[in-house]
């Protein structure tokens, strides 16, 4: 008898197509308590009292890297394993981080904006004019994984300094190591977050480091919305104290707050980053390598542990 397993988001028929000579698919949530395996995104709160509901769950496979919403100590409890599938969307989430990067720093949706009203750089073309360019910036990364490194590789050919922090120093990497977000940012004039989110890094980005990445800084976040204090950056935003951000995650998703996303010196995609063609492609085929693994009681290629 074929393992079921629970489709927590659509995933398109290219995907169920290669999962179903193996495995019976299930997508009613009436019938989600018959699953041996579910499928999900790891943003999706799933503690003690939600997989009460799923008595037969021995696999749950986070599509994406992110699993700050599973509790892994009430899943280990109960003899479920965890998987994400890291690293299958890097390259996408790393252009996109890039793309915001340049959109902010070279004002490029308000430079749109004039030129499709005709206004030719408006009426005082100083400010377009006159931005700081990314060539020579000094770039900090808060976390240096898979996203990370190949962000910094992207960075290397537009000719900036690149330095990094994260839970631990990396051995055989190029770049200068900060021990703290905070010296990170009194460093770099630029800040792009490349890194896992959860309560312990909620908020990291607040008013003292956006304080210290200065009045010509931007912040980039492709990881997730709860890493900055929104209050403290429409606060930067507003004052001057940094120039721009461009954001493709928020606290509150899908209705991020107007009062950010209205701001002229921020730029916005709707969570987005994984979202290529070839990234979910990929992504489908890591779950999928991550349930042929279990269900063959063969290591998972992408566990993840407390």
């Amino acid at each position: 008898m074929r393992p079921a397993v629970f489709l927590g988001l659509p995933l398109g028929k290219a995907f169920e197509q290669k999962l179903a000579p193996r495995y019976t698919i299930l997508t009613d949530p009436a019938r989600k308590g018959e699953a041996e395996a579910l499928v999900t995104i790891g943003a999706v709160e799933m503690g003690a009292e939600f997989f009460d509901t799923m008595p037969k769950l021995k696999l749950v496979c986070c599509f994406g890297s992110g699993y700050e919403g599973v509790d892994i100590e009430a899943a280990t409890a109960r003899g479920i394993k965890v998987a994400n599938t890291v690293g299958a969307n890097a390259a996408t989430v790393a252009d996109l981080a890039i793309a915001l990067l340049l959109a902010s720093v070279r004002q490029v949706v308000a430079a749109d904006r004039l030129t499709r009203a005709g206004k030719w750089r408006g009426d005082n073309p100083a400010p377009l004019l006159f931005l700081r360019g990314l060539t020579g910036r000094k770039v900090g990364i808060v976390g240096l994984g898979a996203i990370g490194m190949k962000i910094a590789k992207r960075l290397e050919g537009f000719e900036t300094e690149i330095a990094y922090h994260g839970r631990s120093e990396k051995r055989g990497v190029p770049y200068r190591y900060f021990p703290d977000v905070l010296s990170l940012a009194t460093w770099a004039d630029t800040l792009i977050l490349a890194h896992r989110a959860d309560e312990t890094n909620r908020h990291m980005i607040n008013a003292d480091v956006l304080a210290a990445l200065g009045a010509k800084g931007h912040v980039i976040n492709i990881s997730r919305g709860s890493a900055i204090d929104e209050d403290a950056l429409i606060d930067a935003l507003k004052n001057g104290t940094i120039a721009g951000a461009g954001l493709d995650v928020f606290e509150n998703e899908p209705e991020p707050r107007t009062d950010l996303i209205t701001l002229p010196n921020v730029v916005v995609t709707p969570h987005i980053g994984g979202g290529s063609s070839e990234a979910i492609e990929a992504m489908g085929d890591a779950v999928i390598a991550n349930l042929d693994a279990f269900f063959d009681g063969k290591p998972l290629p992408n566990p993840v542990t407390a």
